[in-house]
């Protein structure tokens, strides 16, 4: 449809993350599937330290510690607004333990995908979900089968099932693109923070609109968590704030030394002796290649 630019680029890079990223799709539903609701949160709150301990020792990004207490005070709220029962199973834990691992890459993944072949989230999305649906279909079923001993295509598929998993299918890519679109232009622990959000959200939404059992707990862990996200923003606006002023003073440096070199400035034409004098240009002298 012409939305947007057909951009190729690496297709090893792509092969990996759709693959990757469909592998960290398909152990979070079996980290809920097998785990209770309040360890599945679990799982969730440990993405972010996860992807903040990656990022530091593979790239070295540098988390301050104002962005730490606001992450730590998010977490804490969310922990205490959506954690109840925390069941463990062997199986469970393992399954959780290789999702939260595999969706920090994946996240990460994102974000550097992007900024190294400048492509847009759209772009990246269309190059790898062929790969992403490809390793789902063949693992998926497999999977199915071994865990539960049941056949996804024995199931008889009724009009009305068939018209969830159509809509269920169009809900997830519109998730997917605006997933691809935040991580690419802030970062995978923005994204992170952005998703408990949700998580508050649908507890409250949850409350007005069903009318599902609230507590002061829910209560309380919310209003903390909106705390941690508004002192992220926060932080965040201001250090990149200073970080851009850092930028622009140091470009503004280096002009001025580059107009300081004598070198640079001979070759512009601009150079000055010392007593003050401009150099005259060079004259063509006819008597001197004849003396020559």
């Amino acid at each position: 449809m012409k939305l947007f630019e057909h951009k190729p680029f690496d297709a090893r890079a792509v092969m990996g993350f759709g693959i990757l990223n469909g592998i960290s799709i398909g152990l979070l539903n079996l980290s809920l599937g097998f785990n209770s609701v309040g360890f599945y949160q679990m799982t969730k709150l440990a993405i972010i330290p996860c992807t903040v301990l990656l990022e530091t020792f593979f790239f070295r990004k540098k988390f301050s510690r104002n962005i730490q207490l606001s992450l730590a005070i998010l977490l804490l709220g969310v922990g205490v607004a959506t954690v109840t029962d925390l069941q463990l199973n062997l199986l469970g834990s393992i399954l959780s333990l290789l999702a939260v691992v595999t969706t920090c890459i994946a996240q990460i993944m994102t974000n550097t995908i992007q900024k190294k072949f400048k492509v847009s989230s759209t772009q990246l999305l269309y190059q790898s979900c062929p790969y992403q649906a490809i390793t789902l279909f063949i693992i998926g079923p497999f999977l199915d089968g071994l865990l539960t001993n049941q056949n996804v295509f024995a199931f008889k598929y009724t009009p009305q099932v068939l018209f969830f998993i159509v809509l269920s299918c169009l809900i997830s890519v519109s998730v997917n693109f605006s997933t691809f679109l935040v991580i690419g232009k802030t970062s995978p622990v923005t994204y992170q923070v952005l998703g408990h959000l949700k998580t508050c959200l649908v507890l409250a939404f949850g409350y007005v609109l069903v009318h599902d059992p609230f507590s002061w707990r829910n209560i309380l862990g919310i209003l903390i968590a909106v705390f941690g996200m508004v002192l992220y923003s926060c932080y965040c606006t201001v250090e990149n704030r200073q970080q851009k002023a850092s930028d622009i003073s140091a470009e503004l440096s280096q002009v001025k030394e580059s107009e300081s070199d004598p070198l640079i400035s001979v070759d512009n034409g601009s150079g000055i002796l010392s007593d003050g004098v401009v150099p005259k240009a060079p004259v063509w002298n006819l008597n001197k290649d004849l003396h020559a």
